[in-house]
């Protein structure tokens, strides 16, 4: 696989998360007043972090395995297969109800999701513009 499909299919992938987390944070909105709601958050990133970095940084010491049930140390990961959690935040509570949303803090993920949406796709279209600026000369 090559550069340029690897970065595209990793920001295709940061922004369909995007749409997920977006769905997410406004459905936490939506259930502010809700008694004994738990708020949802979204983890990617670092699990493709993890992915990634196994693609290219091997470990110096590899144990070797006599048969297959055995565990390895280490596992190379493709970045393909991770996909987003979504994970209950049981150990906080905003409201005497039992509530855990903090509305301020929903709308600052909102904005902070929508500009990392953003960048994302301005990084997409800066390399499909790289491509159509090769193909040009």
């Amino acid at each position: 696989m090559n550069s340029f499909t690897r970065t595209v299919d990793i920001l295709h992938r940061a922004m369909n998360v995007g749409n997920l987390r977006h769905a997410v944070y406004a459905d936490n909105l939506a259930n502010k007043d809700v008694p004994h709601f738990k708020r949802t958050e979204v983890n990617f990133e670092s699990s493709l972090k993890k992915a990634i970095l196994s693609q290219t940084h091997k470990p110096e010491f590899i144990m070797a395995r006599s048969d297959p049930r055995h565990v390895s140390n280490w596992t190379q990961l493709d970045y393909r297969n991770v996909q987003p959690r979504r994970t209950l935040d049981f150990t906080s509570t905003y409201d005497n109800n039992g509530n855990n949303v903090d509305p301020e803090k929903e709308m600052n993920n909102i904005l902070k999701n929508q500009m990392r949406y953003n960048l994302y796709a301005h990084a997409a279209a800066f390399e499909y513009g790289q491509v159509s600026l090769v193909l040009r000369t």
